[in-house]
């Protein structure tokens, strides 16, 4: 196996190779303008490094790759729009550019073009790669459908959260890593494996993004620090919080998520008072550690060398350790 850096060099160059400059424009620009402005490409890497470690080469599995990130992309775009986000990875969002219309349609684009990438494959790859996106997708829909509601209600629990995100984010990433598998055409227990390996690393992955979009920098972070807090997102900061804090903390927490007129600023600072109060920081660095751990659990389970298995834990450990 080789370098992340070199699964990331060869992704980005075959990515670069495929044209998606048609007509009409207004629907192929927003498509080039959110593939160009990068990304960490963690959920293609991964498909790459998984068909690698058993046994065919990371070329074989490069279509794959590419409709995991189109997919990807997809789902971040419909994303920006529902969350109203004015800013992803350091830029503008397509909406703000293209219009909200403008970037459904090209939201849409990207996830037929996901699967177009699949067809180059064997009828039997092809069917087995295409039922698993599209049972990936559906989960992706039921947890961006929990995310949404949560905005509104005061009693979800942390349980009720981590399925969300397991549905949300986890599955796209344990799905990179079957697809890379099924590819690689290793046993169905090392697929099984190497999904669970991608659905805890995932969990841990939303924990840390949680984390970073309050307690990051936002030179490196690439988001606006506390739009979680200004979205009147739930996230795992909100729930260790409620459970570790007074009942004067937890209605004055509440008051201010649902408080619409206080200044932006404002806000954020005031929960993050109560936040730093209920120890947030060093009981979520403590659940991501967890999910990290289970995650290496399951990769020691898989039936590939330890020098391979290396190449992963590597991945991992520069995951959970970013500032971005």
């Amino acid at each position: 196996m080789e370098s992340l850096d070199f699964y990331q060099k060869e992704f980005n160059k075959y990515l670069r190779g495929i044209s998606f400059l048609n007509e009409p424009k207004d629907l192929y620009n927003p498509i080039n303008y959110i593939l160009k402005n990068g990304g960490k490409r963690i959920r293609p890497v991964l498909t790459l490094m998984a068909c690698e470690s058993v046994g065919k080469s990371y070329k074989n599995s490069l279509e794959a790759a590419t409709a995991i990130e189109l997919f990807h992309n997809f789902s971040l775009m419909h994303d920006d729009i529902m969350d109203s986000a004015m800013v992803r990875r350091g830029k503008e969002t397509a909406h703000k550019i293209w219009g909200v219309n403008s970037a459904i349609l090209s939201g849409d684009a990207l996830f037929v073009l996901s699967y177009q990438r699949l067809k180059y494959y064997s009828p039997d790859i092809f069917y087995k790669l295409t039922n698993l996106l599209s049972e990936t997708a559906l989960f992706v829909c039921e947890g961006q459908s929990m995310d949404l509601g949560f905005e509104t209600i005061n009693s979800t629990s942390i349980d009720d959260y981590l399925k969300m995100i397991k549905l949300k984010t986890a599955v796209l990433i344990g799905c990179a890593l079957k697809m890379g598998s099924i590819v690689g055409d290793t046993s169905i227990i090392n697929q099984d494996l190497f999904y669970d390996f991608g659905v805890y690393l995932g969990i841990a992955f939303q924990l840390q993004d949680d984390f970073l979009d309050l307690y990051g920098d936002k030179k490196t972070f690439g988001k606006e620090i506390g739009g979680d807090i200004l979205e009147n997102k739930k996230t795992i900061l909100y729930h260790i919080s409620m459970m570790n804090s007074n009942s004067e903390q937890k209605t004055k927490l509440l008051s201010l998520y649902s408080d619409k007129k206080l200044e932006s600023s404002k806000k954020i600072n005031l929960v993050k008072n109560i936040f730093n109060e209920s120890k947030v920081k060093e009981h979520t660095t403590q659940i991501v550690a967890q999910y990290t751990q289970k995650s290496i659990s399951a990769l020691e389970r898989i039936s590939i060398s330890d020098l391979k298995k290396s190449h992963f834990k590597y991945f991992a450990k520069n995951l959970m350790s970013r500032s971005y």
